[in-house]
């Protein structure tokens, strides 16, 4: 059974019984069925054809009109505003997995794919934070950990890879692409 049958399996069993629960204990359930095994595969979904982004998008979507009550034909919130994008979670997934491995050296096999960018020549703007992101020639290998961490590392503000620990970390890491998606006007 792959994860996607598995996962509305899940919300099938969920929707059965979400009448009986507080929303606080169906978000909890909702997340502890299906969001956590999510989030175990986000990371590689990294670069992936947007066709199998969508279809976790569209787990996610069904799962949230489950918890919240929500008609598919409703139109009085959309799906994309009760979850954040899957394409920040992957983004986060991958830049904690970064964090962690460049701070704890957790787990090895990671933490020896990634090395600080060193410039040939000091350059004013230069910053000690930045990692290397090796060469590579297929669109396929941009996809491997020791490719796309470096890329979404870079891409962060130096205030954000300098955190002093993971909560500080993965709070200003969710900030700063929540006000990227949304501008203050």
């Amino acid at each position: 059974m792959t994860s996607r049958e598995t996962s509305n399996t899940h919300i099938r069993s969920f929707k059965q019984i979400r009448s009986s629960l507080d929303d606080g204990m169906a978000i909890s359930v909702a997340s502890a069925l299906v969001s956590s095994r999510l989030d175990q595969i986000n990371s590689i979904l990294y670069g992936a054809a947007s066709k199998h982004i969508n279809r976790l998008q569209c787990i996610q979507n069904v799962l949230v009109r489950v918890t919240t009550y929500q008609r598919p034909y409703d139109s009085a919130l959309s799906s994309s505003a009760l979850l954040q994008n899957l394409h920040w979670r992957v983004h986060i997934k991958l830049a904690t997995l970064a964090y962690n491995a460049l701070h704890t050296g957790q787990p090895p096999y990671l933490s020896e794919l990634l090395q600080h960018y060193e410039p040939t020549r000091t350059l004013r703007f230069s910053s000690s934070s930045q990692l290397s992101v090796p060469r590579h020639n297929l669109e396929f290998g941009s996809r491997a950990f020791r490719i796309s961490a470096p890329k979404i590392w870079n891409l962060l503000p130096a205030s954000i890879r300098n955190s002093p620990s993971l909560p500080t970390f993965r709070r200003h890491i969710k900030t700063h692409y929540f006000q990227s998606a949304y501008p203050n006007p």
